[in-house]
């Protein structure tokens, strides 16, 4: 694997203009050659309606018992992914930016397809200050996905469930952020999230208990209530077609993005992302678009749709490498991130 270093002679205000030069310069190709991607709107909202058509037509196939649960909750968590994206290019108002009935629509619409996150309101002040403060202790939003913590029993919670990894970690974040408030973040996650940690709470410990004393001297499943057999039918479809999806969406995404933006000692956007796409995370990037090959563009160019940002990653991302952008640092997986920690840049060039 041959080591990469970015040209002495450059500063790094002159990489980082390079870099955006590049993607700016690719966007408006790909925009010459393909005239439709100029109703970037529309594109957009079509996009999201065929997200949610997709999710809906899987929970109608597996009510009829036309699909199984496991190929119900593929497609759902798929078309989520495709929701997660929408709902970050509105939040920098890449979509109806003056039509603002259309443009609150589709964020609700992002959060009623995502129900285990904040509310995007909410979030877009936390995404906006991210690209503030990214790799520094006031990134709330990385810090709530694992950034900055070093792999463990407590990173794991973190990364895996939102609300207890938040129960676990408020009193470090309300010690070192000063933009962290409990009660609010609590109230942002009102009513959807609360309805969503109940319900999948309800599940993890009726089934728990069913398969620790059922039939084993306990209470056998056929005597249980009608009530809780009825309300259990209901919470197992829920989580069949909307709850596990965006465990397994949210799971692989917060594993991508917590691991590839770098925490401690960042000092331009050279230092705040790398470019993760080794062949065995296809599994995690597929449930989360394609997160960790293309984020980084997005750091050096917030203003543009996701779907482009795959076009131009091709030629984009060799020209970030040549500047100095680390690829597959897993060394974010044993020290927390640490930019610091992080060896030299280094590259499989295929």
């Amino acid at each position: 694997m041959p080591v990469i270093s970015p040209s002495d002679d450059l500063s790094s205000q002159q990489r980082i203009r390079h870099i955006i030069q590049t993607i700016r310069s690719e966007e408006q190709s790909w925009r010459q050659r393909y005239p439709i991607l100029r109703y970037q709107s529309v594109i957009g909202l079509a996009i999201l309606l065929g997200a949610l058509a997709g999710m809906l037509g899987a929970a109608v196939l597996y009510y009829l018992e036309w699909i199984p649960a496991w190929a119900c909750i593929i497609v759902a968590a798929l078309c989520a992914s495709l929701s997660h994206e929408i709902e970050h290019d509105l939040i920098h108002r890449q979509y109806f930016r003056h039509q603002p009935i259309i443009y609150h629509g589709m964020m609700l619409l992002t959060w009623l397809m995502r129900p285990n996150t904040v509310n995007p309101w909410y979030r877009r002040n936390m995404h906006l200050l991210h690209h503030k403060v990214s790799g520094t202790p006031k990134d709330l939003e990385e810090r709530l996905v694992g950034n900055g913590i070093t792999w463990g029993l407590s990173r794991f919670i973190v990364m895996f469930d939102g609300l207890l990894g938040l129960c676990l970690r408020h009193g470090i974040l309300r010690r070192e952020t000063d933009n962290f408030s409990m009660l609010k973040l609590l109230a942002a996650t009102f009513p959807l999230a609360s309805l969503y940690f109940l319900t999948w709470y309800t599940f993890l410990l009726f089934h728990t208990y069913d398969a620790l004393f059922a039939g084993v001297g306990g209470i056998s499943a056929t005597v249980y209530p009608e009530t809780i057999l009825w309300l259990l039918e209901g919470i197992n479809f829920a989580v069949v077609v909307l709850i596990a999806p965006n465990v397994i969406r949210s799971a692989c995404l917060n594993l991508i993005t917590s691991h590839m933006h770098y925490y401690g000692n960042v000092q331009n956007l050279l230092q705040q992302t790398q470019i993760l796409d080794h062949w065995y995370l296809l599994p995690l990037q597929l449930f989360c678009f394609n997160f960790g090959r293309t984020h980084s563009i997005h750091h050096f160019v917030v203003s543009q749709p996701f779907y482009l940002r795959q076009l131009v990653a091709g030629r984009v991302l060799k020209v970030m490498r040549k500047q100095g952008i680390r690829r597959n640092d897993l060394s974010t997986l044993r020290t927390g991130n640490g930019w610091h920690n992080a060896p030299a840049v280094k590259t499989a060039m295929r």
